[in-house]
């Protein structure tokens, strides 16, 4: 039912997405980007795809951090444009897809405070998609304290802020707690969020939303191997979703090495190949924790874009809208990556990157 009814506010919206993904990067143009001499080439090469001369201003020698952030500038300018056309409940969807960032600029800002830095140098460091009106209003703040109330009062997040630590027990350990339970709660709404907004879209955001809790729970289960973080601190951090949910959950919250992570991941089959190192001739043990989670980082990114690509094959719902900005996201990191390269003449590393399309 709802098919009959998604064009009249959205299908404007929709088809403007699906032409800027259509203008995403192909495997063409990352080989002529790949066989750049200089960044002044690769500056050149991209001038030829739908970036067009987003470096035209830029004076030279150009820096691998300029591209990043003019990349990152255009993701922006495409998603405003689609927010500013947005009605309900296509405009608190587009806000939700905001608030992952929001959080980490608050976390950032935070840090800053605890560290004694200016926040105000940190708002350039912030992220664009997660700057939001009151965010001056943070710097103001001259302690954690301060700002911590802050959040709590001036921000879209202060939901999420709420019920986690109180200010006086910050410190770097505990701000990557927060960092955590916070995201938890995010994932969670947002999870229950589009539930209500048409099947199709809970159908195509449930499978992602599930991806990212489950990654998560995965990352915080190996970061936290020889920490003073408690296992139950750990199970606590956990999103309530995901196919790892419950029983999945539960052994991790008691794992004490990688391999008892990786038994978990073997009842899911989609995240066998996380651990899989046979196409590589190395075991776990070669590779080492620290090897292990470098490669599984690379894995689950390999992951969201297929779980992202995927939702471009259904109409009607607005699951495009996040993936859009996921796909556009890893685009900017194979960019920046790619440029890197070029920039340290690192020939042998440069087709490292993951493929979009």
């Amino acid at each position: 039912m709802e098919g009959l009814f998604f064009n009249v506010n959205n299908g404007f919206l929709e088809g403007i997405v699906r032409g800027y993904k259509s203008g995403t990067l192909s495997q063409s143009h990352y080989a002529s980007l790949t066989q750049c001499e200089t960044l002044e080439d690769f500056k050149t090469q991209l001038s030829a795809t739908d970036y067009g001369n987003f470096l035209a201003n830029e004076p030279s020698p150009l820096s691998t951090a300029t591209i990043a952030d003019k990349a990152t500038q255009v993701l922006v300018d495409q998603f405003n444009f689609i927010r500013s056309n947005s009605v309900e409940p296509l405009s608190k969807f587009l806000d939700y897809i905001t608030y992952g960032y929001m959080i980490d600029n608050v976390v950032l800002l935070i840090t800053g405070t605890l560290h004694e830095r200016d926040t105000h140098e940190l708002l350039e460091r912030c992220h664009p998609l997660g700057i939001f009106d009151t965010m001056p209003a943070l710097c103001v703040a001259t302690n954690v304290e301060e700002l911590y109330q802050s959040v709590l009062v001036e921000t879209p997040l202060a939901p999420y802020f709420r019920d986690c630590l109180s200010a006086a027990d910050l410190d770097d350990m505990n701000i990557e707690i927060i960092r955590n339970t916070v995201y938890k709660a995010y994932l969670e709404d947002f999870y229950n969020y589009v539930s209500t907004i048409g099947s199709t879209t809970a159908e195509v955001m449930h499978s992602i939303l599930a991806f990212e809790a489950d990654r998560r729970t995965i990352n915080i289960t190996i970061n936290s191997f020889d920490t003073e973080l408690t296992k139950e601190q750990r199970a606590k951090l956990f999103p309530a979703i995901g196919r790892l949910f419950p029983a999945g959950n539960n052994t991790l919250a008691k794992a004490d090495d990688i391999d008892q992570v990786r038994q978990v991941c073997e009842n899911v089959g989609d995240y066998r190949s996380f651990f899989d190192n046979n196409s590589a001739g190395q075991s776990n043990g070669d590779l080492g924790d620290f090897g292990v989670a470098a490669q599984l980082e690379d894995r689950f990114f390999r992951m969201e874009v297929h779980l992202n690509k995927l939702a471009f094959l259904q109409q009607f719902q607005y699951g495009v809208f996040y993936s859009y900005v996921k796909l556009k996201e890893q685009e900017i990191r194979n960019i920046t990556w790619i440029a890197e390269c070029i920039a340290q003449d690192a020939r042998d590393r440069v087709h490292d990157f993951i493929p979009i399309f």
